[in-house]
């Protein structure tokens, strides 16, 4: 009985949202408008009119030890400057001013372990640990600009060996816990660190994995690495080489208890942060100290419309990432926001663990990326229904454009229909949001980024002459600086004028996406440049034709790809995900088919549809539609231990294999 009841109730869910395609906009609720921080248009017309007035007025909400003596310096570009001559640090911006305003009790992490062990830190008490850990790492002879890298998992270490690199001026290089030790051994080497701070063990679904092993395989002969740090989280035993490997728990005990902030240059570098080099040598994103924060703390105020003094902020991604350094550490910390960190996946130990902790910290606002929301849908909606999410006021999105039925999911399951969305296009190079509603003044379309942020100036131009197109689809560009803006990529200027500043000259920034803009103005991002599939000369975004595959009520998620076609130049494949238990048919296949007519044309249909359990995704939740070319066409797959789940892949290629055996 329970199961055909909840039979029904995804059925009138799926009717629902079938319901609530038709409708083109969303206004912002008028409760929320009320008490919203920006609520008046003009905000945007006035940023416009003086753009560096703007972002002069948001750096003055920091702490300066001396301002800047010019705002922006152009002189060179593109190798701009921000802020020049000021001098600030952001760990005193972060923690030291809290505690003395008289804020020092109020939370910052509500942490919580996979297993359900709690752990809160105010910013009294992150303060002490970042002072007595910075102490640690000078006693260990680290000093301002070395490189030191970060190798942890989600535990509040993380946060606390990031902000004692700046408080000293150290240039921290995190890697994401989910990469390979031989990941982390190449961005050592690339950066040249001085120290690598690790972990015995980490936890993930039940087992836990002998970190500080795996990278002692690697990372033996490393003639920079003076020192591996080791933070003891699980118990896990682990060898300890003379000389160069010290616990945390250790130096922590020895070190002084008070560090007095450096003063940084608003230029100085604060970190660098390799992307994925799943398809090239990984580039060193370069960020610098005061026009970074000025652009992070900016945008995390005003997005997500932060109140400090009540919200329970939650940024559902990995501080390896860049999302996690500007909207988990320094964004929020600088903002006195108290924030929620979770160690564990979004499954473990329960597929409703996430609305859990909604229900238990009371969450405010929810920031997580549209790979979650489609799985969450693929669980069912009965999971988050079991607990109370009457607390939420915000929902946000980042790392993919979101197709419409998954944000009318999150709108309705998640939202109860009164949480604006903030979609949010932004990269590791922007440091920061770059396009995105603001909650309390735009009107919102499902799939849509809406419009640039105050004082950023973007463009979707033509692929020829990168002249400006008022509607339609063309390539994404920001047109003039920015503060947070990456400055160039560690020690390779040549190629970040090349990657970048290239196609366009050196004051227009060829963002890598394809992007489209409507009749309003709004921007609806499509995917990375090479997404394309050219059908008898209809050129079609891959995210395109997977909102429409995904349109469907029995699809849960989809991957599309170009295969060459004797007759339309390339036809397209499908890789289509079922929602809950039910299974492919020619029947199914017939009407998706007939859903991408009706959305696209019959152009766009896909001739072949293969089903998966699952889709190849990078630890980031990104599908790795590089890899699903080759399976698809028979060629030898390349190193997919980047891959959440490498197995996947195997699985995929057994699918195809049969299928093609069947056909001959």
């Amino acid at each position: 009985m329970a199961t055909e009841q909840m039979k029904t109730a995804e059925h009138e869910l799926e009717m629902e949202l079938a319901g609530l395609l038709d409708v083109e906009r969303f206004d912002p609720p008028a409760e929320f408008k009320q008490g919203a921080l920006l609520s008046d248009p003009a905000i945007y017309e006035e940023a416009e009119a003086d753009w560096k007035g703007w972002w002069e007025r948001q750096a003055r909400e920091l702490h300066w030890f001396k301002e800047w003596d010019q705002v922006l310096d152009d002189s060179n570009p593109p190798f701009y400057k921000w802020f020049t001559g000021g001098k600030l640090n952001i760990s005193y911006n972060c923690l030291d001013r809290h505690v003395e305003a008289g804020r020092g009790d109020r939370i910052a992490f509500h942490w919580r372990g996979e297993e359900g062990d709690e752990r809160d830190l105010t910013y009294a008490d992150l303060l002490a640990e970042v002072q007595r850990f910075a102490n640690a790492m000078k006693d260990l002879g680290i000093r301002k600009g070395d490189v030191v890298g970060i190798y942890l998992p989600m535990i509040p270490e993380v946060v606390i060996a990031m902000q004692a690199c700046a408080r000293i001026g150290a240039v921290h290089n995190v890697v994401f816990g989910g990469f390979s030790p031989e990941s982390v051994r190449e961005r050592m080497v690339f950066s040249d660190a001085k120290a690598l701070i690790t972990v015995d063990g980490a936890a993930r679904k039940g087992k836990t994995a002998a970190v500080k092993q795996a990278v002692d395989e690697v990372m033996g002969d490393l003639a920079s690495l003076e020192h591996i740090i080791v933070v003891r989280s699980k118990g896990t035993p682990c060898e300890m080489k003379p000389g160069r490997d010290v616990f945390y728990d250790e130096i922590m005990a020895a070190a002084a208890a008070e560090c007095p902030c450096e003063e940084m240059d608003a230029e100085d570098p604060l970190y660098v942060l390799y992307t994925s080099g799943s398809t090239a040598k990984p580039k060193g994103v370069l960020h610098t100290t005061g026009g970074y924060l000025t652009g992070v703390s900016a945008t995390h105020r005003y997005v997500f419309d932060l109140h400090p003094e009540t919200d329970v902020y939650w940024c559902m991604a990995d501080v390896g990432w860049v999302t996690g350094h500007s909207y988990i550490v320094y964004g929020p910390l600088c903002n006195g926001a108290t924030s929620i960190m979770y160690e564990g996946a979004p499954d473990y130990p329960h597929k409703g663990i996430w609305w859990e902790l909604v229900e238990h910290y009371k969450a405010t606002i929810i920031y997580t990326a549209p790979t979650a929301i489609r799985a969450c849908v693929k669980w069912g909606a009965e999971h988050p229904r079991k607990f109370d999410l009457s607390s939420l006021r915000l929902l946000g999105t980042v790392g993919e454009p979101i197709n419409p039925k998954a944000w009318l999911w999150y709108h309705k399951v998640i939202g109860g229909e009164r949480c604006p969305i903030v979609d949010t296009w932004w990269q590791t190079e922007t440091g920061a949001i770059m396009i995105t509603p603001l909650p309390g003044i735009v009107s919102t379309k499902p799939g849509s980024a809406t419009r640039p942020f105050p004082g950023i100036k973007a463009e979707v131009v033509d692929e020829r002459e990168g002249k400006p197109i008022a509607e339609g689809q063309g390539l994404l560009v920001l047109t003039r600086p920015w503060p947070s803006m990456l400055r160039t990529l560690f020690r390779d200027d040549e190629r970040f004028v090349e990657t970048y500043f290239r196609r366009f000259g050196k004051e227009t920034y060829l963002v890598g996406d394809a992007s489209r803009r409507d009749k309003d103005g709004y921007y609806w991002v499509i995917g990375r440049i090479d997404d394309v599939v050219n059908v008898s000369g209809h050129r079609l975004s891959t995210a395109e034709v997977e909102s429409a595959i995904v349109a469907h009520e029995a699809v849960a998620e989809a991957a599309v790809i170009g295969q060459h076609d004797e007759d339309t130049g390339q036809s397209i494949c499908a890789f289509v995900t079922l929602q809950g238990t039910q299974e492919g048919s020619p029947e199914l296949e017939d009407g998706i088919r007939a859903t991408v007519a009706e959305r696209i044309g019959k152009f766009a249909r896909p001739k072949r549809i293969l089903w998966a359990d699952d889709l190849p995704k990078t630890r980031s939740g990104k599908i790795m539609r590089r890899l699903l070319r080759d399976i698809a066409e028979g060629r030898a797959l390349g190193d997919v231990t980047t891959l959440r789940d490498p197995a996947v892949m195997a699985a995929l290629e057994s699918q195809i294999r049969s299928e093609e055996a069947n056909e001959s």
